[in-house]
């Protein structure tokens, strides 16, 4: 649920108020009891990932081969062929 921010035109009395996105705004300040408290446009607070888990490389092994997976960037040497007949 998210926090509002209100305001009292009447007494300038600045508040928050915790309540579901479903209610409706508050209209009675609390604080001088009068009616007309209008909600503020907050620019909301962002979200903070902290841990592992949140990006596709958090599940890769170190040591694994491959363009991200975190292994050398040294190239492996060619295969040699094989001994034998030829075709």
């Amino acid at each position: 649920m998210p926090t509002y921010d209100f305001v009292c035109p009447k007494c300038n009395h600045r508040f928050e108020k915790f309540q579901p996105m479903s209610a409706a705004p508050l209209k009675k300040c609390p604080k001088c009891g009068k009616t007309g408290v209008k909600r503020l446009i907050g620019g909301g607070a962002g979200l903070i990932f902290k841990g592992t888990g949140f990006y596709i490389t958090d599940y890769k092994k170190k040591g694994q081969g491959g363009k991200d997976g975190g292994g050398s960037s040294e190239p492996k040497p060619a295969a040699k062929p094989a001994k034998g007949g030829s075709d």
